[in-house]
């Protein structure tokens, strides 16, 4: 499996038999949409199907899918702008090849034991620090990755001067000081398999550079 991250909280995941991209909202931040049409793109936080991008399968709604050997578990969650009673996001979660990402989208930082018990294992959680009353910031990151104890954790949505958002958000060292994370490394493409992950060890967080 292979990890590639394209600004904002864009993510693709290519396994053997399928191509996933998440959340391909670059269009409307002044970038380029990278979605193809045999990807299934997944949408956190997006109560409308796009209609600007053709994708074999485009998921935005709670739910349990099976493509080409890939799960998905779309697991409902209220998002970082919701009243507390609304549960307009989705997180999801990937499973592929026996590894399980977790994409959590801007949700709120607290997870309810029912939600936790449905996520389960996690290998890696990929999850937005940007903040600023957008999304997540360091602090709320932090909570929700001991909450979740996935084995890696890939920040994204974080300051970047490629990409124009509506409003400013704090960058990856600020977010990162308020984790109290080190960088383990920082690559251009994240390289998984199975193999790779020990339940001895401690949380690792790696920075993916923007392709």
């Amino acid at each position: 499996m292979e990890i590639q991250f394209y600004g904002a909280d864009c993510i693709r995941v290519t396994a053997k038999s399928a191509s996933v991209c998440i959340d391909d909202n670059l269009r409307k931040l002044g970038l380029k949409s990278i979605t193809k049409a045999d990807d299934i793109l997944l949408l956190t936080n997006s109560p409308e199907l796009p209609d600007d991008i053709e994708g074999r399968l485009i998921i935005n709604q709670p739910g349990e899918y099976e493509v080409s050997n890939t799960v998905i578990s779309g697991i409902p969650a209220r998002s970082y702008s919701d009243e507390p009673d609304k549960l307009s996001s989705t997180m999801f979660k990937l499973e592929a090849e026996d590894i399980r990402v977790l994409f959590i989208g801007n949700i709120f930082p607290e997870l309810s034991d029912s939600q936790l018990e449905i996520i389960g294992t996690v290998d890696v959680l990929v999850i937005p620090v940007g903040g600023n009353g957008h999304t997540l910031n360091g602090d709320d990151a932090i909570k929700l990755v001991k909450k979740i104890e996935p084995k890696l954790v890939v920040p994204t949505l974080y300051a970047d001067k490629k990409v124009k958002y509506p409003q400013p958000l704090s960058t990856l060292e600020e977010a990162l000081s308020q984790m109290n994370m080190e960088v383990s490394e920082t690559v251009p493409k994240l390289k998984l398999k199975a193999n790779n992950f020990s339940e001895s060890e401690t949380i690792k967080l790696v920075v993916l550079e923007t392709t």
